[in-house]
């Protein structure tokens, strides 16, 4: 947002193997942000996470050469099928469900993995400006690792699937536990969160809502989700945890995982059905509301999503631009200076 280069931290960058420098943003978005100019954030998926990680450390000072910085510099959170207490896709794709750190030694991430690697190395240019996966980082290219250092990687010897630096970790529920306890829902700042459900009950089970109204991409999914029982022979990932809490889903994501952060502490939270019920609004608060949707409605194209993207769009600015607000006057997020 304010410009400048992607800075991983010394301490970081050394445990995971990587350099410490990432990419130049010679010119920020908005470089006048700070608490006099917060900003709006809306995050679907795992980015939801990702912007309550961005709270905390500018609440913890973590970024260097800003000792400015606060929580306060973020006025509102808004997730769209958020990622916030994980998924037990993880463990269908291939994660441990014991540990929720390592993969299965057979399985789909497997594979992944490979291919990711494949691609980094080979560093074609034209195809990482058409898809980039993040790790330039890693160093990975043949240019300046080889064939012995692809070996390496293959194995497992180095880069990010060696050293759990990549988002799978994060996104079992053991991995969302662990980021989820050191992460704070701040008493300043608003909290909306739209969790999405593309299940029913039939005859005492949860199965599929629809066949048309879930992306062909995402129904198998949403029936291999909605059937996971976690191994009885392993430890609960939690204390109190239920399989019968985790079967409503999206395809990606449990519904229950969406709503708010819940484990391993739940965080004050707000169930609505009508946005004008909760007026006026509190911060520190995650509002939420369960939409019949899948994990993709809202963000591959507003076509397939309809009325509905418009609605769910429009009740976001709007609720941003009338109710979202601190106790002093107000700065527009967007507002140019002269």
């Amino acid at each position: 947002m304010k410009g400048g280069q992607v800075d991983y931290g010394e301490e970081h960058s050394t445990a995971c193997g990587h350099s410490r420098f990432g990419r130049i943003y010679e010119q920020g978005n908005y470089p006048e942000w700070d608490e006099d100019h917060p900003i709006h954030f809306v995050g679907h998926s795992a980015g939801a996470q990702v912007v309550r990680l961005l709270q905390q450390m500018l609440a913890d000072k973590a970024f260097v050469g800003y000792e400015n910085t606060s929580e306060n510099w973020i006025l509102s959170v808004t997730s769209l099928s958020g990622a916030f207490n994980g998924t037990t896709r993880t463990y269908l794709d291939g994660m441990e469900p014991e540990e929720g750190r390592s993969m299965k030694p057979i399985s789909l991430l497997q594979l992944c993995r490979l291919g990711v690697i494949a691609y980094d190395w080979l560093d074609i240019s034209w195809l990482k400006t058409y898809y980039n996966f993040g790790f330039d980082h890693f160093n990975m290219s043949w240019h300046k690792i080889g064939v012995t250092g692809l070996v390496d990687c293959l194995l497992g010897n180095c880069g990010p699937f060696a050293t759990g630096d990549w988002i799978l970790p994060d996104l079992t529920i053991q991995g969302s536990m662990r980021l989820n306890s050191h992460l704070a829902t701040f008493p300043n700042t608003f909290y909306f969160s739209y969790a999405t459900k593309r299940t029913m009950k039939f005859m005492g089970l949860t199965v599929p809502s629809s066949i048309l109204g879930i992306h062909p991409m995402l129904f198998i999914r949403v029936l291999q989700m909605s059937q996971w029982r976690h191994p009885p022979s392993l430890p609960l990932p939690y204390k109190g945890y239920r399989d019968e809490d985790w079967q409503d889903n999206d395809g990606a994501l449990n519904t229950t995982s969406m709503t708010h952060p819940r484990i391993p502490v739940e965080h004050p939270n707000h169930f609505i059905v009508n946005d004008a019920e909760c007026q006026p609004l509190q911060p520190g608060i995650w509002y939420y509301k369960i939409v019949e949707a899948d994990h993709i409605l809202f963000i591959v194209n507003r076509e397939r999503a309809g009325v509905q993207f418009d609605l769910i769009y429009d009740s976001i600015f709007e609720r941003c631009r009338k109710h979202v607000f601190r106790t002093k006057q107000p700065t527009i997020p967007n507002q140019t200076h002269q």
